[in-house]
């Protein structure tokens, strides 16, 4: 279990800082203290914390002015990298930039995180001259928006989102909208008012519908991430309600609880994976869906 939490204690402090020094420090052999700088105490900072309350991801964001924030000293734990927890980190320090009245957010960013931040929906503004300096660094810029709210590949989203509306009719009637992706997990939302019984609460129905959604959505995403094709099919689905929904419901989907592997599509094979969602009350959890899909293989014209 992962967590982002505010560091505050002086042991989360700690080792918030020692994260900082030993990423971008300790390889360039920059002394223990080199990692702080002046306006560490005018900064938010963010991290993302292991079961057992280590740091796992880092990162602070500050205000050049009161329309521009900056993100700086991102990092993440060598033994961690791949798993998604810098997009969190970002996705948290934006959420901040925003709640504090922000128009745009701007990053600098080395060769080797380009393409990360810009997978984030940063766009190169200022591009360095690399041939000469090795080190240094790249201006990126997002402009806040609503499109743009959605943290990772927002271009993507959109474009489900206008699948969703044009072919699946009922996404549309049901209010069902893309609330968050982070590359490892996928949220929706839906109006409660679209979907209610003659008890005002939701339809059971239509908490099917939105975990069922919720579950594809993550599995169309990540055929793009794998550059692979295939069109996402429910063969089967369970839930288990626990309690009504009786607020505006929303549904996460996440990659750690797929079975199955899209590995068949590369030879031209229907691909079989398993994916859990649960659909929320505000914060409580209350129903479980599991789905069996099928990713259906291209066929060839003959």
């Amino acid at each position: 279990m992962f967590t982002v939490i505010t560091p505050s204690s002086d042991e989360e402090l700690k080792r918030y800082f020692n994260l900082r020094w030993r990423v971008l420090r300790e390889p360039f052999q920059r002394p223990p203290g080199s990692e702080q700088d002046e306006y560490d105490q005018v900064s938010h900072h963010r991290m993302v914390v292991n079961a057992a309350g280590e740091p796992v991801a880092i990162g602070r964001v500050h205000f050049n002015s009161p329309d521009e924030a900056q993100i700086r000293f991102m990092a993440s734990a060598p033994e961690y990298r791949g798993e998604g927890h810098g997009v969190s980190i970002v996705y948290a320090l934006e959420q901040v930039a925003r709640a504090e009245g922000a128009k745009h957010v701007v990053i600098n960013s080395r060769d080797n995180t380009l393409g990360f931040y810009q997978k984030c929906g940063y766009t190169l503004v200022e591009e360095a001259d690399t041939l000469k300096n090795s080190t240094a660094e790249h201006q990126l810029r997002k402009e806040f928006s609503e499109s743009n709210r959605i943290i990772y590949r927002p271009e993507w989203c959109a474009d489900l989102q206008q699948i969703w509306q044009q072919d699946i009719p009922i996404s549309e009637a049901m209010g069902i909208r893309i609330h968050q992706y982070t590359g490892r997990e996928f949220e929706t939302r839906a109006t409660l008012s679209r979907n209610t019984n003659v008890h005002g609460t939701m339809f059971a129905g239509s908490i099917y519908s939105l975990a069922t959604l919720t579950c594809w959505g993550l599995l169309h995403l990540q055929l793009q991430e794998r550059q692979l094709p295939g069109s996402v099919v429910l063969g089967d689905g369970t839930i288990h309600y626990h309690k009504p929904v009786t607020h505006e419901p929303r549904a996460t989907a996440q990659l750690r609880n797929m079975t199955g592997d899209f590995s068949p599509l590369k030879k031209n094979r229907n691909a079989r994976l398993t994916l859990k969602a649960q659909v929320f009350d505000n914060d409580s959890p209350v129903a479980e869906f599991s789905g069996q899909f099928v990713v259906l293989a291209p066929t060839s014209d003959k």
